[in-house]
């Protein structure tokens, strides 16, 4: 979709500074059918709970499409500071590495039909009761339950119960666990040699779901899958014991390989959403957040790629072709999975795993990632050089506070339309 750019003029410093007051008092917001919103127009989007703290429906409809919409300005701010969390992962403190701008933290996701609810970690707490949630997956699915632990941890301090295979933090007040477990694929990884495949070389065996997590499952109320970015490592791909492909390995030229890192990619989700289902003794929730989009432009991570100078949400999509294949393949995946297991089901009550689809909500947000801005060092480079070659950056991962908060307050809304 295209849209106008809002353009300020700039032919002399004054000119600047009248148009950026302007802009101000204003209080415009970017919407992304084409025109600009002042927050009159949306002074409702910070609620979520009616006079008697209820969670209110009528600011949230079960009918709703939640991934179409806009990114509105809220001058509410984040629910949280760098400074009021002690969890967040360095790299993705952005503040305290010194990025200089925060207008990032800032911007509130509105679906076209309905408005999605300002987090209430209260109410949360209230749903979760007893509960258990768990992120399994990789750095991003980390990212995401830091996020959800920073937001909790404004109305409680949680007690770590965690070890090195787990993460665990307790809310004692409603006994409500948030834990997070590593699984990088999401299915069963060996580094043992199969056929031609030497020992050293990650074998991924695409229809074996990992144990390291599926062991936990039946005390999980609610799993949020984390995966995908993992397939662009070197790996080797084993479907029934067999090779069928590899991603930056494949020495045997005269073999013809049968499967691609995005094929991969989707085989993995089936896997492990059909495990997840039959698995006897979880009836739990089982939620897929689609492919997290990077923004790395004129390179990738290693060559070169940035996502400098982003400070406000784009006003059109950012077009990824890694991006919107691998998306796509998850989806098919994840579809092939649901036929999969609702002809096998017939009356079976348990929950159907949901798609928590943020590709392209998120592809706007080129401006939600540290960037260059990835530690404490006050000697880091954070501008190109003279050969206009730029710094290391991360644009992949999400600052904090900043957008990947909206996630959990997609996630809170697919949670109070189950429980």
């Amino acid at each position: 979709m295209r849209v106008s750019y809002i353009v300020i003029p700039v032919t002399t410093s004054l000119a600047f500074l009248i148009g950026s007051l302007l802009l101000l008092s204003c209080r415009l917001s970017i919407n992304y059918n084409g025109h600009v919103l002042t927050h009159s127009d949306i002074s409702d989007t910070g609620k979520g709970s009616d006079s008697d703290g209820n969670y209110d429906r009528k600011y949230s409809s079960e009918t709703c499409d939640l991934y179409h919409g806009k990114w509105v300005f809220d001058e509410a701010g984040p629910l949280y500071t760098n400074d009021s969390c002690p969890i967040i992962t360095q790299m993705q403190n952005c503040q305290g590495n010194g990025r200089p701008d925060r207008d990032y933290e800032n911007w509130r996701w509105k679906p076209d039909g309905c408005e999605l609810p300002r987090f209430d970690p209260t109410k949360f707490l209230q749903l979760m009761s007893g509960k258990t949630i768990a992120f399994v997956g990789d750095s991003v699915a980390r990212n995401q339950m830091e996020s959800l632990l920073c937001i909790l941890w404004q109305v409680e301090v949680p007690k770590n119960r965690g070890n090195k295979r787990m993460h665990r933090w307790e809310f004692r007040a409603t006994s409500t666990m948030v834990v997070r477990i590593w699984s990088s694929w999401l299915v069963r990884i060996t580094d043992d040699p199969i056929d031609f495949a030497p020992k050293g070389v990650t074998k991924v065996h695409l229809d074996e779901s990992d144990d390291n997590f599926m062991e936990f499952l039946p005390s999980f109320d609610i799993v949020v899958l984390s995966s995908g970015h993992w397939f662009a490592k070197q790996s080797v791909y084993v479907l029934d014991e067999k090779i069928v492909g590899g991603q930056l390995w494949w020495p045997n030229k005269t073999r013809r390989m049968q499967m691609d890192s995005v094929q991969a990619f989707g085989q993995s989700v089936e896997t492990i959403i059909s495990a997840m289902y039959t698995h006897p003794n979880y009836t739990g929730l089982t939620i897929v957040r689609s492919f997290s989009p990077d923004h790395y432009e004129g390179g990738e991570w290693n060559t070169g790629g940035s996502c400098t100078g982003k400070t406000t949400p784009a006003t059109e999509l950012f077009q990824n072709k890694f991006t919107n294949t691998m998306h796509g393949k998850q989806v098919e995946g994840f579809n092939s999975a649901l036929k999969k297991i609702t002809k096998k089901s017939g009356q079976n009550q348990k929950r159907v795993p949901k798609l928590m689809d943020i590709t392209d909500v998120f592809g706007y947000r080129h401006d939600g990632h540290p960037g260059p801005y990835r530690s404490t060092d006050p000697h880091k480079i954070t501008k190109p050089g003279p050969d206009g070659r730029q710094p290391p950056q991360d644009c992949l991962h999400w600052c904090m506070p900043g957008p990947i908060d909206t996630w959990n307050e997609l996630l809170m809304e697919i949670i109070n339309r189950e429980f």
